[in-house]
């Protein structure tokens, strides 16, 4: 029988001795073995730190960018080939297509975030901050990727989604990882992840993999790794807890199983469209992954009145619900992942039903399509109500990690608050209401306890994501129960794999640091018209001061006449009292304009298009007879690469636009963005 590979330090290996079994889901057919033993998980840390880390470091946003979007590409090109070995975990197709296709979607999603971080292997974290008179002395932020390696402790219910929508993130901020998979389904797991090392994709030492036992992988951490987890909040409190963790105050996220809820707002009342989308939203959460999401909806929070409503409707739904092997044809819940889960499904409700009743399902006896219900691990939907939630502990503190909810009542929507908070803190919540006063009150009473408040109504139902979905670009994590950590969330999720380092000097020595022009700095000659330069031969600093221009009563009426701004302060001299403008003054785009024509070499060149405008303010009122000039700075470069054979080789040019009155003090500051053609077409 096959036995599971590890790769760890360039190469497969097997675990010593026989393994831990796995078998199929539905069938209970054993897959492989699993084993890690034997391996020193502090020598594959290591190899990580010494091999991985520096290839990454040296690479700037944009190149690992870049390569996390080909993995991406590679992986959809062959995801066809996952979902067999996804069945095998109890998963239907559509349970599978949320692991296979969302865990690649993270990797597309971040892949492209790479536009919102400099060309550089770091970071530059806000703005400048003024640390003297005269500004000869601030001070900024950077930050760097961490030396250490990303440490993946994942759970059962996703193999592929859990590995990649953490490891685009920590491939994006330029540290390695060893993914540990929960044994039980990483046979799917290793799967991909044989062919992520196939491709060469990743530099050597960027992805490292353990399928058996991580016995003592936390033992060897220092403070430059990060660990994240994800499964109960039992085991992440133990991993937590851990001497070595606490010793090197070793990052540690943890985003554990919560009792998520959802609530039905007091206006939803059955006939309406958010009853129905409701119903169809618990009973989806309810069976998807058979319920074995750490995002599930846990507790059905309904109005008083309702709660009959409620399960009567649910239920009908539940009763459709065709459970059996996810391979046979109208099959709409599969297995759960082993048998093991089941037992411990059973004992939960058994602790659920001490204070609440089964209104449907009995999680012995059920029927099964396509399968052996002896052999497989397979549970029927279990719905409860538990009618005094604000005085029974079991609903709020006992979960059932299966198709298991608990409908419990409330009486206005402060208590709905209050029982809602009773769960200690969740991954998320939700609340179907077309009245945006529920909404409202709801989401800013409950925001305290939970990670995330989908509010979901018939506007947005077509293209909701729905109650359990997390997604790459919004914080996924939540307080108290659920952890306290926070995965994914866009640029928020980058920066835990980077250290921040505050650097301080003179606005020239900050420049030159971070690559990024600081007001203040010294200019560098260009040696001619930057718009004149290719994008490999222009410098961060370099800088173009005007010619100048003296502005006329004429040319802010006739601007008016033309943009059709007739605001009294450009117009209306009579209207002029109690404001603080001394007379008619310039439109600030107007200025805007007269800088261009300034600093803009009008000869066809390098330049391709200006294409955005940023940060732009005008500091101080700018006067007929009075003259500007301008100082145009290279503020930073960002390289671009071709999306086609025949694109032209180019890169994004930002320039400081610094625009100054005969006094010298500046009126008007803006980034212009543009596209500036590179030297070798070829490239």
């Amino acid at each position: 029988m096959q036995k599971l590979g590890n790769y760890v330090m360039g190469k497969w290996v097997e675990g010593q001795g026989e393994g831990k079994p796995l078998v199929d889901a539905s069938t209970g057919k054993l897959i492989a073995y699993a084993s890690a033993d034997g391996i020193d998980l502090a020598d594959v840390l290591e190899y990580g730190r010494k091999k991985g880390n520096p290839a990454l470091r040296k690479m700037t946003f944009q190149e690992r960018g870049r390569m996390v979007k080909a993995l991406a590409l590679h992986l959809f090109s062959i995801k066809d080939k996952y979902y067999d070995i996804s069945y095998q975990t109890g998963a239907t197709k559509a349970d599978s297509w949320i692991d296979i296709e969302g865990g690649i979607g993270n990797l597309f999603a971040n892949g492209s975030l790479r536009r919102k971080f400099p060309d550089q292997p770091f970071y530059v974290d806000g703005e400048s901050v003024p640390l003297s008179k005269n500004n000869k002395f601030i001070g900024h932020h950077i930050m760097v990727p961490k030396e250490g390696v990303a440490i993946h402790i994942n759970a059962f219910n996703f193999p592929i989604w859990g590995m990649l929508e953490k490891i685009a993130v920590n491939l994006l901020a330029g540290v390695p990882a060893v993914v540990k998979p929960a044994t039980l389904t990483s046979y799917l797991t290793e799967a991909m992840v044989r062919d992520i090392i196939k491709s060469k994709i990743l530099p050597e030492g960027a992805l490292q993999l353990i399928c058996g036992s991580a016995r003592d992988i936390l033992d060897t951490v220092t403070s430059q790794d990060v660990v994240t987890f994800t499964g109960s909040a039992s085991t992440g409190r133990m991993l937590k807890t851990h001497p070595r963790i606490i010793e090197e105050a070793v990052p540690f996220n943890m985003e554990a199983d919560s009792l998520n809820c959802a609530v039905l707002g007091e206006d939803a009342v059955p006939g309406t469209e958010e009853f129905d989308l409701f119903v169809k939203e618990v009973r989806r959460e309810m069976t998807v992954k058979c319920g074995q999401k750490c995002t599930a909806i846990r507790r059905i929070i309904v109005p008083e009145k309702l709660v009959e409503d409620v399960q009567l409707h649910l239920s009908k739904q539940l009763q459709k619900t065709i459970i059996g092997d996810p391979r046979v044809e109208g099959v709409r819940m599969g297995a759960l992942a082993g048998k093991e889960q089941v037992e411990e499904v059973r004992e939960r409700i058994a602790e659920l039903t001490k204070s609440g009743k089964i209104v449907f399902g009995d999680p012995f006896k059920f029927e099964v399509k396509g399968a052996d219900p002896g052999k497989g691990a397979f549970l029927s939907p279990v719905l409860l109500v538990d009618e005094d939630p604000l005085n029974n502990y079991a609903p709020h503190e006992v979960e059932a990690f299966g198709p298991v909810s608990t409908i419990m009542p409330y009486k206005n929507m402060d208590e709905a608050i209050q029982i809602s908070k009773l769960g200690k803190g969740s991954l998320c919540s939700s609340i179907a209401t077309y009245d945006d006063n529920i909404a409202r009150e709801y989401t800013l009473g409950a925001a305290t306890h939970h990670g995330r408040i989908l509010v979901f109504n018939r506007d947005c139902a077509r293209e909701s994501t729905g109650h359990g979905s997390p997604l790459p670009l919004l914080v996924h994590g939540g307080p108290g129960r659920a952890g306290g950590g926070e995965e994914m969330g866009g640029i928020r999720g980058v920066k835990h794999y980077l250290q921040r380092c505050a650097i301080q000097g003179t606005p020239t020595t900050i420049s030159e640091i971070t690559q990024q022009y600081q007001v203040g700095g010294k200019f560098k000659d260009p040696g001619q018209h930057l718009f004149r330069k290719h994008f490999e031969e222009l410098e961060v600093g370099e800088t173009v001061i005007t010619h100048k221009r003296t502005i006329t009563e004429a040319d802010i009426i006739n601007f008016a006449n033309v943009s059709w701004d007739h605001f009294y302060a450009h117009t209306d001299e009579t209207a002029l009292d109690e404001t603080i403008f001394e007379k008619r003054v310039a439109h600030g785009y107007f200025i805007l304009s007269a800088a261009a024509g300034l600093f803009v070499d009008p000869a066809k060149g390098p330049v391709l298009l200006n294409y955005g405008l940023e940060e732009c303010r005008f500091t101080k009122p700018v006067y007929a007879g009075m003259t500007i000039g301008v100082k145009l700075t290279v503020k930073e470069k960002v390289d671009q690469e071709k999306r086609s054979d025949d694109d032209i080789a180019k890169g994004i040019v930002k320039y400081l636009v610094e625009v100054y009155d005969e006094t010298d003090e500046t009126v008007a500051l803006a980034t212009i963005l543009t596209m500036v053609k590179k030297l070798d077409q070829e490239s």
